[in-house]
């Protein structure tokens, strides 16, 4: 990875966007996209796009969410204690002991998610549960809820890890918000690499950074209802059970490292999805497959059955540790997506529909 490249993921990383509160990302997202000489826009909830046109009027919109988990205040005490609530999927059971970043009005304001010490809850050790989300308190150094106003917080106000992302040994990627930051940077990437291509696509590609959809898809909702797209590829995580205790009988194999998976079933066209194997064979890039059941949990879902249907399929970077401070990803996976997706985009005709057929193939 180019160390431009490398600075743009990391900007995006550390850009805090928890769900309804994402377009400080969107701004870092559409800004370099405008560096490479390319317009974004956004609606009215801050879903982003940039639109490249292709031979023909058809679209292809490559989709990732821009959001991330995070918490929210939901009350101050007198004495000057914060109380939380979650902003989507987060993990209370990982929480105490962490420190904090509440966006207020006056800019971050630092502060601790409190754990009461191990000594004192010593006769408590054998039966311990995971903390309920209310019990959670904050302390951001204030002894009066007057306090925790002066420092321009109040009710409402979102608040993220301040981890930033490291890295391991052999291309590994820690951080929090890598769901789904890591979509992001592919679709960026794409685009830029498919501008620059001397090919010009057949279809046009939009993409699309869509909001809120670690609280349902709205954003995706919203955006493929305006868009219209001919067909999607949507790109998220999904979780890297090759870890100590995963039952992968129960949650299938995918490995860290072997590529990103493409999944099968519910929302997923077969024939896209067709195609797309077909790519990554002809580029001999390693996949690996996923089963959908009932559902796929990201905004596929959402995208799919906008009007009278989108032809639709979702890719996703393995992922370690989802939902936590240390969400784990390799660079490999990362980079065999921008080369899969680039070459999907330049592989399409006009005449591609994607729709299915009464006859049967030959």
């Amino acid at each position: 990875m180019k160390s431009a490249d490398r600075d743009f993921l990391y900007q995006l990383l550390n850009t805090p966007s928890p769900t309804g509160f994402e377009m400080p990302g969107q701004q870092v997202w559409s800004a370099w996209l405008r560096a490479l000489g390319h317009e974004a826009q956004c609606d009215s909830y801050g879903s982003t796009w940039a639109t490249l046109p292709g031979k023909s009027e058809r679209i292809l919109m490559l989709e990732a969410h821009a959001d991330e988990i995070g918490y929210i205040i939901k009350h101050i005490d007198a004495s000057g204690f914060i109380r939380l609530d979650r902003i989507g999927g987060s993990d209370a059971a990982t929480a105490r002991g962490r420190r904090l970043h509440l966006l207020g009005d006056l800019g971050p304001v630092s502060g601790v998610i409190g754990n009461t010490a191990i000594h004192l809850r010593r006769d408590e050790l054998g039966q311990e549960k995971a903390p309920k989300i209310h019990e959670l308190w904050v302390d951001v150094g204030a002894s009066s809820a007057r306090e925790v106003t002066a420092l321009g917080l109040r009710v409402g106000h979102p608040a993220v890890y301040p981890d930033e992302p490291v890295e391991l040994a052999h291309q590994r990627i820690v951080g929090r918000a890598l769901d789904n930051r890591l979509g992001s940077f592919i679709i960026a990437q794409v685009f830029k690499r498919v501008a620059a291509s001397k090919k010009k696509s057949a279809f046009s590609l939009i993409c699309l950074n869509a909001v809120q959809e670690e609280i349902g898809g709205n954003g995706a909702m919203m955006a493929t209802y305006r868009i219209r797209p001919d067909a999607c590829v949507c790109l998220d995580v999904t979780h890297a059970t090759d870890t100590p205790g995963i039952d992968v009988h129960k949650f299938g194999s995918v490995k860290l490292g072997g590529g990103p998976t493409v999944s099968h079933g519910t929302s997923n066209h077969p024939q896209l999805v067709k195609r797309l194997m077909h790519v990554a064979q002809e580029r001999k890039i390693s996949i690996q497959h996923e089963a959908s059941s009932r559902y796929t949990g990201t905004d596929t879902d959402k995208i799919f059955h906008s009007r009278e249907g989108v032809p639709s399929a979702l890719v996703s970077i393995p992922l370690r540790s989802m939902h936590s401070v240390v969400e784990t990803a390799h660079l490999h996976d990362v980079e065999a997506t921008i080369d899969w997706l680039t070459a999907f985009v330049l592989s399409l005709k006009v005449t591609d529909t994607f729709h299915q057929s009464l006859t049967a193939e030959a």
